[in-house]
C-alpha cells in the first residue's frame, strides 16, 4: 500500500554525523569520529549571526555558545549549549518544544536545569516539533509534540517536561539521535538502532505500519550489523554500517531510499553497490559522500534538489558534481528541499529549493560553510545540523604572539616601569616598531641590557603600548589614552595615535573634556590636522557651562585657557 508523505515541510532533523570505519579495497581500514572538547584546546566562537533569533543576545552571551541549533516551522525556536555545558532555549515554544514547563514563548534564553552538568552529545528535532537529546552518559531525553508516541514513553501526552526514555534502552548507551517528521531513532554505543513513533509507511522498521509507542530495536536486516550513523527523511529512515553499507526503510514513493523502486519498505533493505562516508536526508531526497569524495544523489527532484540539471526523480543513486573536484561535505535536512556541498578547495555549492527558486544545478556561492546556505536560502531557515564551535589546537602567528606577550618563560628582555616588569622579545619589538629597531643597534647602550628602565611613562601606558605591538589592539580607559597618545607621538607610531584618538572620542565626558582638549591641542598637529582638537573643542563649547565647573577646567594653565577662549569667541560661543 502506497503512503503519501505528510505535507508538513517545516520540521528539522539534526544529527551528529559520524564518519565511518570501512576498508576500501586495497587499503587498510580507516575512519573518523566526532571530535569532542579536549583539555587545553580553545573552542572558536559559534557564528550564529545569520540567524535572527540570536540578534537580541548580548555579545558576551553569544561568546559563551559552544553548540547551537535553530529549528521550527519558521525557524523560530533555538536550543544552544554553552562552554560550561549549560543548555538554554528560546523562541515560540510550539508544542512545548522548549521544555520550559509551560507553553509561553520567550525572547530571553531560559536555562534547562534538568540538563545541568550533563554533557550533550546529540540533538535532533521533529516537525511537531518534538526534541530528542542524548548525553555523554548515554541517557536519552525527549519532550514536545507526542501525538504519534514519538517521545517513546508509551503515551500520546504532550511533553511539557522532559521524558527520560528508558523502555528497552535501560542497558544501552545512546550516542546519537535522529528525528523524522513524527518518528524517532536512536543509535547505541554497540551499534544497535532503535526506532519508535509514527509508522504509517514503515519508517520504524518493525515490519508493520502500526505506531510504535516505545523504542524498539530495528533488527530485521540489521540483526548482526553494526551501525555507526542514522538519518531521517520526512517519513523514511536510513542507517550506515561500519563497513559503509547503507540500509533504508519507510516511505519510498519518490525513491528516497535509493533501492531502484518506489515501493515502501517496512524493514531495512540495503542499497546495492554503495558504500558511503557521509549520508544526509532532505525532505524526500538523499545525498551520500564516498571516501573518494564522490557525491551521489537520489529521490525526489521537484525543486532540482538532486542537482542533475532537471526535475526528474531518481530511484537509484546518481553521481553529481563530478567535475567540481573532491567533495568533503554534503548537507540537507528533512525540513527543506535544499542541498549543499563543500569541495576540498573550500568552495560551497547550493541547489534545490533556494528562496523560492528551483536551482537545478549546483551553484557556486560566496559562503565558506554549508551552514550558511541554510541560514540564507533554505525555507525555513533552519540549521541542517547542530552548529558546533571548531576545536582547533593550532595557533595562528597572531594568536601565538598574543599568547607570548609578557611571558617570562620565553622573553629575552624586560622593561621596568614604576617598579614592575613587562616581559617582551627583542625580535618582535624590532619587527614591529622603528623606535626599537633603532634602539637595538650595537652602538646603543640598551642593546646590551637585559632590563630597560622607563621613567617618562606610567606602567599601564607602557604596557598597553608593548601589548599593542603584539596584538594590534589597545584596551585602555580614555584617561590613560592621553598618556599613550604622548608615547605614540614620541615613538612615531601613527596607527597607535589614531587608535588613541578613537578611544578619547568615545570616552569624552563633561568631567574630562578639558583634559582631553588640552592633550589634543598639544598633539593635534602631529596626529591629524586639528581633527581631535576640533572634536574636543566642539564638545566643550556645546557643554561650556557645565565644563567650566569641573576640576579639569580649574587645572588648565592660563596660556592654554587664552587659546581656548579666543577660539571659542571666534565661533560665537559667548553670544547672548
Amino acid at each position: 500500500m502506497a503512503c503519501e508523505p505528510m505535507q508538513l515541510g517545516f520540521e528539522l532533523s539534526t544529527r551528529t554525523l559520524h564518519r565511518l570505519r570501512f576498508p576500501p579495497e586495497g587499503s587498510p581500514s580507516h575512519g573518523f569520529r566526532l571530535r569532542l572538547p579536549r583539555l587545553g584546546i580553545e573552542n572558536k566562537m559559534v557564528d550564529v549571526s545569520k540567524w535572527p533569533l540570536f540578534s537580541l543576545m548580548a555579545p558576551q552571551e553569544l561568546a559563551c555558545i559552544w553548540k547551537a541549533c535553530v529549528f521550527g516551522a519558521s525557524a523560530n525556536e533555538a536550543i544552544y549549549i554553552t562552554r560550561d555545558d549549560e543548555v538554554f532555549v528560546l523562541g515560540l515554544n510550539c508544542s512545548n518544544c522548549l521544555c520550559t514547563g509551560d507553553n509561553q514563548s520567550t525572547i530571553v534564553p531560559k536555562k534547562l536545569d534538568f540538563l545541568s552538568g550533563k554533557k550533550v552529545v546529540s540533538v535532533s528535532y521533529g516537525s511537531g516539533p518534538h526534541v530528542l537529546l542524548a548525553t555523554e552518559e548515554g541517557e536519552l531525553f525527549a519532550w514536545g509534540h507526542n501525538v504519534y508516541c514519538q517521545l517513546g514513553n508509551g503515551t500520546t501526552n504532550q511533553g511539557l517536561l522532559p521524558v527520560l526514555v528508558s523502555t528497552n534502552l535501560l542497558n544501552c548507551k545512546v550516542t546519537e539521535v535522529a528525528c523524522g517528521s513524527h518518528h524517532s531513532m536512536a543509535l547505541t554505543q554497540s551499534g544497535q538502532v532503535f526506532a519508535w513513533g509514527y509508522n504509517n509507511c514503515g519508517q520504524v522498521g518493525s515490519g508493520s505500519t502500526a505506531t510504535q509507542p516505545h523504542p524498539r530495536r530495528v533488527s530485521s536486516g540489521l540483526q548482526t550489523k553494526i551501525a555507526v550513523g542514522i538519518v531521517c527523511g520526512q517519513n523514511s529512515s536510513m542507517a550506515v554500517l561500519d563497513n559503509g553499507e547503507v540500509y533504508g526503510w519507510g516511505y519510498n514513493g519518490n525513491g528516497q531510499l535509493g533501492l531502484g523502486n518506489n515501493s515502501n519498505q517496512l524493514t531495512p533493505d540495503r542499497l546495492a553497490g554503495l558504500r558511503v562516508q557521509q549520508l544526509v536526508c532532505g525532505y524526500a531526497h538523499s545525498l551520500a559522500l564516498t571516501d573518494e569524495g564522490e557525491l551521489y544523489a537520489w529521490g525526489a527532484n521537484t525543486y532540482g534538489q538532486l542537482g542533475t540539471g532537471n526535475k526528474s526523480n531518481h530511484l537509484s543513486p546518481v553521481v553529481i558534481m563530478g567535475e567540481k573536484g573532491r567533495i568533503v561535505e554534503v548537507a540537507a535536512c528533512h525540513s527543506a528541499h535544499t542541498s549543499a556541498a563543500k569541495t576540498q578547495s573550500g568552495q560551497v555549492y547550493m541547489w534545490g529549493h533556494c528562496r523560492g527558486q528551483s536551482v537545478m544545478l549546483p551553484h557556486l556561492t560566496h559562503f565558506s560553510c554549508t551552514d550558511d546556505v541554510f541560514a540564507c536560502f533554505a525555507t525555513p531557515s533552519v540549521m541542517w545540523r547542530v552548529l558546533t564551535a571548531e576545536l582547533d589546537d593550532f595557533l595562528t602567528v597572531a594568536q601565538s604572539l598574543k599568547k607570548e606577550f609578557d611571558n617570562p618563560e620565553t622573553a629575552d628582555l624586560k622593561f621596568c616601569v614604576d617598579g614592575k616588569y613587562i616581559y617582551v622579545h627583542k625580535a618582535v619589538l624590532k619587527i614591529r616598531c622603528e623606535h626599537f629597531r633603532t634602539m637595538f643597534q650595537s652602538h646603543w647602550n640598551e642593546d646590551a641590557k637585559d632590563v630597560i628602565e622607563i621613567q617618562q611613562f606610567s606602567f599601564p601606558v607602557y604596557r598597553s603600548f608593548l601589548e599593542f605591538l603584539y596584538t594590534d589592539a589597545v584596551e585602555l580607559p580614555p584617561e590613560d589614552a592621553i598618556g599613550l597618545l604622548d608615547l605614540a607621538t614620541s615613538y612615531c607610531e601613527n596607527r597607535l595615535k589614531r587608535l588613541c584618538q578613537h578611544i578619547i572620542k568615545r570616552g569624552i565626558t563633561v568631567d574630562n573634556a578639558f583634559t582631553f582638549l588640552a592633550a589634543s591641542v598639544r598633539y593635534g598637529a602631529e596626529v591629524r590636522p586639528a581633527d581631535l582638537e576640533d572634536f574636543c573643542f566642539k564638545f566643550c563649547v556645546n557643554h561650556l557651562t557645565r565644563v567650566t565647573q569641573t576640576d579639569a577646567f580649574q587645572q588648565i594653565d592660563g596660556d592654554l585657557l587664552n587659546v581656548i577662549f579666543r577660539q571659542a569667541g571666534r565661533c560665537g560661543a559667548f553670544k547672548n
